[in-house]
């Protein structure tokens, strides 16, 4: 398959990557941090295009997306590489492994899966979508002529460039802080400079239109100050206002950080207090399931209106449009619920 890349800019002997904040600068023969993009023949290419490392249906709200499409089943699928270098990746085995290796899949393939399997969206995830924005692009506009969605779950450490690419076919994103933004801690332990690029990324898909929520995974001893969640929070309410969803997410030890604790449920509920106080309507808490913090709650008359257990919908208490059904409120919940909201089973998929 072609795998020419679309977002770079030449100078002299070097191609500058303009898909993710990092920007890099690349030789002939070279390739970037991501280990996916490199330069052939004086042209940028995208090594993984067409190349799918994992596949899944899951429920939407395993992104966590919440007030977009409710209980949808969604085709997840990753290549491998990441702009990041996080200690504690899940998906280690995905993200780490810079190589252009996977099941060949074209375009029309992932969309033909995806209408297969009676999915009502693409989510691109597992590793970082940013790095394979161009393939990214080609199944979103293949699938947007049949109906789906497209979804992604990112660092959102983009360039405008990026974001300005992605607005063709992008409805969504969940953007992912780690531990509240603080920059000597996404330093050493992500390999990214901070949070202003992420900050500046949301901005950008608020302008295209381009639903948006946060999550913040609190990770214990090194990443869960609540005075740097308050500077976080702080510039995430100046971009996107009070009705963004944010998680506030259990750390679970894995890849490089296996010693460290779970994080403490009194130390999630501290930070999406302190997101109340703040003035977000609409905090959560994640990866705890059965915590009543997982529901959704009107901000009016404060009764739960999305009863959840982990990633499944118990009650929906709200009208064909959106509001309440207890005072009408208005809720800033995009879509509609799905068929599929109150169907549980999640498959496996062959390639």
């Amino acid at each position: 398959m072609e795998s020419k890349a679309v977002l770079y800019k030449k100078n002299r002997d070097r191609i500058i990557c303009t898909a993710c904040a990092r920007k890099c600068m690349i030789r002939e023969g070279q390739v970037g941090f991501c280990g996916v993009r490199s330069v052939r023949g004086g042209e940028l290419r995208l090594e993984v295009y067409g190349k799918v490392a994992a596949v899944h249906i899951d429920p939407i709200e395993k992104k966590p997306l919440v007030h977009f499409n409710p209980g949808s089943k969604v085709f997840s699928l990753s290549t491998f590489g990441c702009n990041w270098m996080c200690a504690y990746c899940q998906n280690y085995d995905i993200s780490q492994r810079r190589k252009a290796e996977g099941a060949e899949l074209s375009p029309s393939d992932v969309v033909l899966l995806a209408r297969g399997y009676q999915t009502e969206g693409i989510t691109y995830t597992y590793n970082e979508p940013v790095i394979f924005i161009e393939y990214a692009h080609d199944i979103g506009i293949e699938a947007k002529r049949y109906g789906l969605f497209n979804t992604m779950v990112s660092n959102g450490y983009w360039t405008e460039d990026a974001v300005d690419y992605a607005k063709d076919f992008l409805d969504a994103v969940t953007v992912d802080f780690k531990g509240n933004g603080e920059p000597k801690f996404m330093k050493r332990y992500t390999g990214a400079s901070g949070p202003e690029p992420i900050i500046e990324t949301i901005s950008y898909l608020k302008e295209k239109g381009i639903h948006v929520e946060i999550t913040d995974l609190i990770i214990p001893k090194i990443g869960d100050s609540l005075d740097y969640a308050e500077v976080l929070l702080k510039k995430i309410y100046d971009v996107l206002g009070p009705d963004v969803p944010i998680h506030f997410l259990r750390f679970h030890p894995d890849y490089k950080l296996i010693d460290l604790p779970l994080t403490d449920i009194k130390l999630l509920e501290s930070h999406y207090n302190l997101a109340r106080k703040m003035g977000f309507n609409f905090p959560y808490i994640g990866n705890v399931p059965g915590h009543p913090l997982e529901n959704t709650y009107c901000p009016s008359c404060g009764n739960v209106v999305v009863k959840r257990y982990g990633f499944r919908i118990l009650e929906w208490n709200v009208t064909n449009d959106m509001r309440c059904k207890n005072c009408g409120f208005k809720l800033p919940i995009i879509g509609k619920l799905s068929k599929n909201a109150f169907n549980d089973r999640f498959e496996e998929v062959y390639v």
